[in-house]
């Protein structure tokens, strides 16, 4: 949910993540998968969950790889993982309202078990994920959060997927957007601190330049919130990552709330694995446990359980963000 510029991925994208996506927050008031019917603040849904418990235990620690594991980390065998707990199907809480899902979480799960480690996870603000790391609260973050070369001057990333943004409105698209450029004047909500909210203010600024009307842009902690917002009618459209958006306009209220805007995907950029820079045995390790589950096909039925396919990357890449 954490995007940066346009490439090619474009309609393809689109395309392919709904094909496989409707075939298939803080905590509990994130939408939960599952409760049909649904109707509360969250939205609910249908949708069933994929089990992917026997393919995370078929998984096994590789000793070459947890010997590249720095001490400190490696004598606690566990992996702290900053999140922000509230995307789906990134990382998103079950309807237990405590146990963490989603195919990031099952992506780390997997690259802490190659590392001999446990991933346990410390659900945190968007806005607070780069600097937990730097302070050493967390070892790793991973919340769909695009590697940009602004943020690699904070921390380093481990490249493990791509993605890009989309525009999320309510079903029958009563404000009538058809894309970036029919937003002007409308309003708009995205998360704080991430990519989408730049360029809802890069686009807000592009109308204002064309004597069109601002963007009124609704800045809030969670995607819960904004899809509250938007299920009132208080705001037009969210901007959200193409996953997500996908996902929850499919499991909302049995499909009956959201819809995704047709058309290309923007600012498609590679989201990646956080590691700080003062740690890059750690970073290098992870991006050998993720290649190894790249080539022994982990990483792909990971991807094809969840529906995200369409975004999978062929080897892990250090910073490859621009």
């Amino acid at each position: 949910m954490r995007t940066s510029r346009r490439t090619a991925l474009a309609t393809t994208l689109a395309a392919a993540s709904l094909a496989v996506l409707l075939s298939a927050c803080g905590g509990p008031s994130a939408p939960q998968p599952g409760a049909a019917g649904s109707s509360d603040a969250a939205g609910g849904g249908s949708s069933t969950i994929p089990d992917t418990s026997a393919l995370l235990s078929a998984v096994s620690e590789d000793a070459t790889l947890a010997a590249m594991v720095p001490e400190a980390i490696a004598s606690t065998k566990e992996l702290k993982v900053g999140s922000n707990v509230q995307s789906a199907p990134n990382n998103f809480f079950a309807a237990d309202g405590s146990t963490v899902i989603g195919s990031d979480h099952d992506i780390i799960t997997a690259i802490g078990t190659k590392l001999g480690l446990a991933a346990t996870y410390s659900n945190l603000d968007f806005g607070a994920l780069i600097t937990s790391l730097q302070s050493g609260r967390v070892d790793t973050t991973i919340a769909a959060m695009n590697d940009t070369a602004t943020r690699q001057q904070s921390i380093d990333f481990v490249d493990y997927l791509t993605s890009g943004i989309t525009l999320m409105v309510q079903k029958g698209n009563p404000a009538g957007i058809t894309g970036p450029d029919t937003l002007c004047g409308k309003n708009i909500a995205v998360v704080t601190g991430t990519s989408q909210q730049t360029f809802a203010e890069d686009t807000s600024t592009k109308c204002v330049a064309d004597g069109k009307a601002a963007l009124n842009i609704s800045v809030t902690d969670s995607d819960s919130q904004n899809q509250t917002q938007l299920r009132t009618g208080r705001i037009d459209a969210i901007v959200n990552d193409l996953p997500s958006a996908v996902y929850i306009s499919k499991t909302t209220q049995d499909g009956n709330a959201f819809e995704v805007v047709p058309g290309d995907v923007i600012d498609g950029a590679p989201y990646g694995i956080g590691v700080n820079k003062d740690n890059p045995g750690l970073r290098d390790a992870m991006a050998k446990a993720l290649d190894q589950l790249i080539e022994d096909g982990t990483y792909g039925k990971i991807l094809d359980a969840w529906g995200i396919s369409s975004g999978k990357v062929t080897s892990a890449v250090v910073n490859g963000g621009k």
